[in-house]
């Protein structure tokens, strides 16, 4: 461990034994013997599991799960040692994965690590309450047209947004951010003045509606 408690590349101290991740990083029984195993592997022997938020989804959070050397390791890096486990946790996503728990799922539909994130996606309180709106009302009303909504930013009492899936590109766009979007989200939120789409409508591939194409012409809202 260097000045400051930084880690130095090359001199990562794992000394700090967390019993399951608690106070950092919970992980599963089921998760920690798929680490170890994975470690087994020859290109692996040696290294380190580091994990990162790398940024935000329609799903919440988009992680970074990988196997570095110690030596690669940024100078920052916080080393934790998890059921034997030497694992390195992004600086600026610590705060963000403080109890946030790691899984292994195996089954008829997924297979794969899960991370399981108690924290809010936004610092900003506004900014969450937003984000709340697209969780709760927005998100499950397009998602039967095969759509999400993402919030991308909120400057000057102005909410920026990306639509996609099914609403990317649809000719009901339009309609669905003024009629839908827009007055949910400021009904919700009155601090939000304007809600701004920043899609980019003609990179969709598979729109809920083209005209002149036929197929249902309505709005989810």
């Amino acid at each position: 461990m260097g000045e400051n408690g930084q880690v130095q590349a090359g001199t990562v101290d794992y000394g700090r034994e967390v019993s399951g991740g608690v106070g950092m990083i919970e992980i599963t029984p089921e998760a920690s013997a798929k680490i170890k195993d994975m470690l087994q592997a020859s290109d692996r022997q040696g290294k380190v599991l580091k994990v990162a938020i790398v940024g935000r989804g329609p799903d919440g959070y988009e992680y970074s799960l990988r196997f570095i050397k110690p030596d690669d390791a940024d100078p920052d890096d916080q080393p934790f040692q998890v059921d034997g486990i030497d694992l390195l946790v992004d600086a600026d996503s610590a705060p963000k994965l403080e109890g946030a728990r790691l899984a292994y799922v195996e089954n008829a539909y997924q297979t794969g690590f899960q991370l399981d994130n108690p924290n809010p996606l936004w610092e900003d309180p506004l900014s969450q309450a937003v984000q709340d709106v697209l969780d709760q009302q927005i998100n499950p009303s397009v998602a039967g047209h095969g759509g999400w909504v993402m919030l991308l930013d909120v400057r000057d009492d102005v909410a920026y947004v990306e639509l996609g899936g099914g609403c990317q590109g649809c000719g009901l766009a339009d309609v669905t951010l003024k009629q839908g979007i827009d007055v949910m989200i400021r009904q919700a939120v009155p601090d939000i003045k304007q809600v701004i789409d920043t899609t980019d409508h003609a990179a969709g591939t598979n729109p809920y509606y083209q005209p002149g194409k036929g197929g249902p012409a309505e709005s989810p809202f």
